[in-house]
Parts: structure tokens; C-alpha cells; sequence
């Protein structure tokens, strides 16, 4: 049984996972409330909220799981990528878990949790081995913060020594799309996190109404593009999505709409627990058009190039995984443009795509098999990368 701890943003998270297949608890203490009248995460706001959090959290992640400290057989914490304040708390406490019971210390990247939370559900649906699904797999994790492609394949060296390998084949240039989603809801004057409320008024749209464009991204000199197999094709898969939140504010400044979305976010703030029903009665049918063109857009430049990928490597499977994965547009285009290519595609359920401890202890499984384990002088990495590339 493994204890997996997530601080890596704005959530304080801990779980209890077996054999990184069964998931004994998974305790969540969200941050939402406190940055959300910032419009955003204040990383020292996060800090100081994850140290009073991160005893009580994990203190109900062993009563959920009904086990004791002395029944675990490691601890496992991101080490990064993320905030580095934040990733302190969760590390600190982890090392003087792991030192005070003589337990295992396991660091786990937090882009390896997103897909591990994928391979958890697998396994646990389909008490399968846990690799599934077929392998090599190309996966997308987007998110806030992160919007990366990677090939993953779990390769069986010999009997001691298998274990998961990633190879990053596309990312982003500059702004993640969820971030992207956040501060276009920001700018129309909608609550944060903006990327369920974006996705709750698209379809109130005309998805067709607002044309956005994406300009080719361009590699910098000395800069090598993402690595693919030798010899194989190298498509376009870097994102950028700074320059269609650019393109919101314009046509929010030239068709006069900055008084609108002033006045919606006022009227919005001065409700008690605002809905989305609530969001659509103070929209015109300008500004659904627009926020349904967004995200349109925004998915669709995911999937074209997920896909021109998936074909150009020749991939097994497909995990689509991260906060944005739960956007419901997404996951019907993704799923359809998979069926019509016959490739088996898997996302996380709605309570695993936002962050939390489950994926973490899942992707510390196969680390503590291969002894895998940190030393004392682990520390934070805010810019903490996955495999090669």
C-alpha cells in the first residue's frame, strides 16, 4: 500500500492506493475559494493553504483507507513539476513520513501521475495487468498548466527491471490551454476556474460564429523539434495558445463588449454560489457565439494534432488525460475522430482529471517494484521534465 501525496498547485491531496490498482481512499481539499476572487492561483496563498491542509488531509486519507501509518509500505509525493512553495509542503511532510516510519520514499512526476490516473481506472475496470492500454500509447495531458504529448511505452527489460519510458513528442509554446480557458473566461467577466464555465455556455453558441486561426509554430534557433522515431515523420505537434486569447480580447474590444463582461462579472460576484444557468442570462447571443468559437477552436487544434501525431507514430492506444480532459466537447470530438480512425482512446473519470493523490501513488507502483526510490536530499523542481525530448 502506497501513501501518495499531491501539493503541486492548488490542491492538497492524499491517497491510499494498493498495488497501484485499488484505490483505498482519495481525500481532495480544494483551494478554489480562496483564489477565486484573484481570478487565478497566488502561489503564496497556495503555500500557506497546503500547510494547513496537508495533516488533516492525509489523516483522512488513512481513516478513508482504513489503515494506519505502520500498514503502508511507502510514500510517494510530486516533486514537480509545479509551484515551488506548494511542492515544498507536500515533499517536506513526505520525507518526514517516509523517515519517521522507515518507509520508502517515492518521487513522482506530476505529468507521469496525470497518466497513471488513466492506467488505474484500467486496471481496476478490467483487473488487467498494468500496463493497459496497448502499448506504445501516445498521450495527451492538458491541463492549467500543461499541455504536452507524450509516447509511453512500458518495456519488460528483464524480471527485475520493467518499467515505463516516455518520449516528449509535442508541447506548448506558451500558455497551456487550460490557462488559456482561464483567463478568456477572466476577460468575459466569468468566474475562475474558467474552463467549466466556458464549457458549461458553448453550447448556448454558434461554435462557426467567430473564425479563430492558428499561426504555424515556428522552433527558435538552436532549438530541436520534439523527437520522434528515427526515420519517421515529424509533424506539426506544438502548441501555442497565447495568440487566441490575444484574438478574444481584440474582438471583445472592437465590437464594444469590455462593458458587458464588466457588468456580468459584477452581477455574477454578487451571488452566493453562481450556476451556469445564472452565466447564460446575463450573455447575449454575441458573446455565446464567441466563447462557443473558443473552444471550438481550442479543441480542435488539440485533436488535429494529437492525431497527426498518433498517425505518424503509429501508436497502439490513445489517453487523453488532465483538468481539461473533462471538457465535454473535447471528449465527444476526441472520441468520435478515435472510433473513425479504429483507435482505442481512454480518459480518466471526471474525478481523476483535476489533480489528486490516487494518480500519484498509481504511478509510484511501478517504482517501488523496481526499488526506485528518492534519497534525503529530495527537493522541489518547479520545471521538472518527463523522459526524453
Amino acid at each position: 500500500m502506497i501513501l501518495g501525496i499531491e501539493s503541486s498547485c492548488d490542491e492538497t491531496a492524499a491517497a491510499v492506493v494498493r498495488a497501484g490498482r485499488e484505490t483505498l481512499s482519495n481525500i481532495v481539499a480544494s483551494q478554489i475559494a480562496t483564489h477565486a476572487r484573484f481570478g487565478g492561483v497566488v502561489p503564496e496563498l497556495a503555500s500557506r493553504e497546503h500547510l494547513r491542509n496537508i495533516v488533516p488531509v492525509v489523516r483522512a486519507a488513512l481513516e478513508q483507507a482504513g489503515v494506519g501509518l505502520r500498514d503502508l509500505d511507502a510514500i510517494a509525493v510530486t516533486s514537480g513539476p509545479g509551484l515551488a512553495g506548494a511542492l515544498l509542503v507536500g515533499i517536506t511532510y513526505a520525507k518526514s513520513l517516509a523517515y519517521a516510519l522507515a518507509k520508502p520514499l517515492i518521487a513522482v512526476n506530476h505529468l507521469e501521475g496525470h497518466i497513471h490516473a488513466v492506467l488505474l481506472e484500467a486496471a481496476a475496470k478490467e483487473g488487467a495487468p498494468i500496463e493497459t492500454p496497448e502499448t506504445p500509447i501516445l498521450a495527451l495531458v492538458v491541463s492549467g498548466g500543461h499541455t504536452h504529448l507524450y509516447l509511453a511505452d512500458y518495456i519488460h527489460e528483464d524480471n527485475t527491471d520493467s518499467s515505463w519510458h516516455y518520449e516528449n513528442v509535442g508541447r506548448t509554446v506558451d500558455d497551456a490551454a487550460g490557462e488559456a480557458f482561464d483567463k478568456v473566461a477572466k476577460l468575459l467577466g466569468l468566474p475562475y476556474p474558467g474552463g467549466p464555465w466556458i464549457d458549461a455556455l458553448a453550447p448556448h453558441g454558434d461554435p462557426k460564429a467567430v473564425p479563430f486561426a492558428f499561426a504555424q509554430v515556428k522552433n527558435k534557433v538552436g532549438k530541436q523539434r520534439p523527437a520522434f522515431e528515427a526515420g519517421g515523420p515529424e509533424p506539426k505537434t506544438m502548441f501555442s495558445f497565447s495568440g487566441i486569447k490575444t484574438a478574444v480580447l481584440r474582438y471583445v474590444e472592437t465590437h464594444d463588449l469590455k462593458s458587458s463582461c464588466s457588468a456580468r462579472q459584477q452581477a455574477l460576484a454578487a451571488l452566493t454560489a453562481p450556476r451556469p444557468s445564472d452565466a447564460v442570462a446575463l450573455c447575449d447571443a454575441q458573446t455565446l457565439d464567441l466563447i462557443a468559437s473558443f473552444q471550438h477552436a481550442v479543441v480542435g487544434d488539440l485533436l488535429s494534432k494529437t492525431f497527426r501525431a498518433a498517425g505518424a507514430l503509429d501508436v497502439r492506444s490513445l489517453l487523453v488525460t488532465g483538468g481539461v480532459a473533462a471538457n465535454s466537447e473535447l471528449r465527444t470530438r476526441f472520441i468520435a475522430e478515435a472510433a473513425a480512425r479504429n483507435l482505442p482512446i481512454a480518459f480518466p473519470s471526471l474525478a481523476l482529471s483535476t489533480d489528486n493523490a490516487a494518480m500519484i501513488a498509481a504511478a509510484a507502483w511501478p517504482k517501488l517494484v523496481a526499488r526506485d526510490f528518492a534519497g534525503p536530499g529530495l527537493n522541489a523542481d518547479p520545471s521538472l521534465s518527463l523522459g526524453r525530448g
